[in-house]
């Protein structure tokens, strides 16, 4: 059995919410900025046309479906998502386990495409 390391209380400054947020903001930032345009550009075309079709998907499905390449870097999910995500294209529909095997099964975010997005793309 292994034994995880247990503090009677939390240490101060290990929980910091907004240095978090700051963290995932800059690192999204810098994914982003080292983001090749034509990659961008074909995720994005992926996620909008699986945010047509209705169904629930993750960036697996996106890969396995011959939509888009697999980026050269995972961190360049985290930015084409969240892009479409603030345009309205799509919104979360819970947390999954991965389906790819490069992050054994992994939790990840499942998306869907938003009802208005649907409405007007059809």
């Amino acid at each position: 059995m292994t034994e995880q390391l247990q503090f009677p209380e939390p240490v101060q400054g290990a929980v910091d919410p907004a240095a978090g947020e700051m963290a995932k903001s800059t690192g999204m930032a810098l994914a982003a900025a080292h983001t090749t345009i034509e990659w961008a550009d074909a995720c994005a075309a992926a996620i909008e046309l699986m945010a047509r079709r209705g169904a629930v998907f993750q960036a697996a499905d996106l890969i396995a479906g011959g939509l888009v390449d697999e980026p050269d870097s995972p961190s360049r999910w985290g930015p084409a998502f969240l892009r479409a995500s603030r345009a309205g294209v799509i919104e979360a529909a819970g947390v999954v386990q991965s389906k790819r095997a490069t992050v054994h099964r992994s939790l990840c975010r499942a998306w869907q495409g938003t009802a208005d997005y649907r409405q007007a793309a059809a």
